[in-house]
């Protein structure tokens, strides 16, 4: 396989490079624009291999994106190209709007003029894979209910309504245009390399410099969390071996509150890293105001995925969540220099960026 990964200096899509090319997939091209969230740093233990290649390019450069295209001999691009966090997409929608949906569309006539010059068999081995997220079905009440591959959508915030319309962009080119893609949307992920305003690694890095950890609300929202590395496997899955056409939902069986998750990572630091005088992180949890649209709670149902391609999560929250934790003790050499930049005008861990 020669292998496309829109997005790829990202979170998410570092995590997927790295899978790939750790298990010796034959090219590995990671194409980022490297905005503030991109890190090749994150890719360190890569970047030297001879099947990965790193280009920086805007997935919106849809000339570009061709001419790597068709200079790799690409058969599978797997796009997590995105902008992808609630607070930003609330104070700037602009720009979820530009590379969400505006980037996605110019990808989308790129890959097009690319598969339409591939001879039959190629065309038919092809595959784009659209990475999405199960912000897009809006949210659940907290005591029933649970998102399907056929869960309408109604998004809540711009960052879900940008992802929404990608998502119908992709099916509108496979139904259109003949297009061969899948699609798969996701639960929250944590684990290594998460940019610190996310907030499992927020909660972390806060703690360990004894800030107050910020919480919406009275932390009652209910997330289901996904270990990266699963996901990552995951979507391997989805792109070698999942039906033309179809979306599979990616979910850890893991519903925790807000305030769980952060009361977990808590107690996990007070074994690994005890404060001092026998003090509790727990102290340090600050209820601070609602963001608008929050979302009650997001549950997803793996079971198309589990039965169809035979995943399993094969970390536990409580498991994933320690090895998360020992990584961010063991690692700063990779976000201390994140942690104390600026951006946006503003320091990782105020009480508005960041909040669960």
């Amino acid at each position: 396989m020669r292998i496309l990964v829109t997005g790829g200096a990202g979170f998410i899509g570092s995590a997927v490079c790295r899978h790939l090319v750790e298990k010796g997939v034959e090219r590995v091209v990671n194409v980022d624009k490297l905005t503030y969230a991109g890190n090749t740093a994150s890719l360190q233990s890569v970047a030297d291999r001879p099947n990965y290649a790193f280009r920086q390019v805007d997935i919106c450069d849809d000339r570009a994106i061709l001419e790597i295209l068709r200079a790799e001999h690409i058969d599978k691009v797997m796009h997590l190209a995105a902008e992808s966090h609630v607070d930003r997409s609330i104070d700037g929608p602009a720009a979820f709007v530009e590379t969400n949906v505006v980037g996605t569309f110019r990808l989308l006539n790129a890959v097009l003029e690319y598969w339409r010059g591939l001879p039959k068999a190629e065309q038919e081995r092809f595959r784009f894979h659209h990475v999405s997220t199960d912000e897009v079905f809006g949210d659940l009440p907290f005591d029933s209910g649970i998102f399907t591959e056929e869960s309408a959508y109604a998004p809540s915030s711009p960052y879900s309504a940008s992802k929404a319309a990608s998502d119908h962009f992709v099916r509108a080119w496979h139904e259109t245009y003949g297009l061969p893609v899948v699609l798969s949307n996701c639960s929250n992920n944590y684990g290594p390399y998460h940019f610190p305003e996310k907030l499992i690694p927020l909660v972390i890095l806060n703690a360990l410099e004894e800030r107050p950890l910020p919480i919406y609300g009275t932390g009652a929202n209910v997330r289901d969390w996904l270990y990266v590395e699963d996901h990552a496997r995951a979507l391997e899955m989805v792109v070698t071996r999942g039906r033309v056409g179809e979306s599979y939902n990616i979910g850890g069986r893991a519903e925790r509150t807000n305030l769980s998750v952060v009361e977990s990572i808590c107690d996990v630091l007070d074994r690994k890293r005890p404060r001092g005088g026998g003090r509790s992180y727990r102290e340090l949890i600050t209820f601070v105001a609602d963001r608008p649209g929050h979302d009650r709670r997001y549950a997803i149902d793996p079971s198309k995925i589990e039965r169809e391609l035979g995943w399993r999560a094969q970390e536990t929250f409580e498991t994933g969540l320690a090895r998360t934790v020992d990584w961010y003790l063991e690692n700063e050499w990779w976000w201390g220099p994140i942690r104390r930049q600026r951006y946006a005008g503003e320091r990782l861990g105020s009480a508005r960026k960041g909040a669960a």
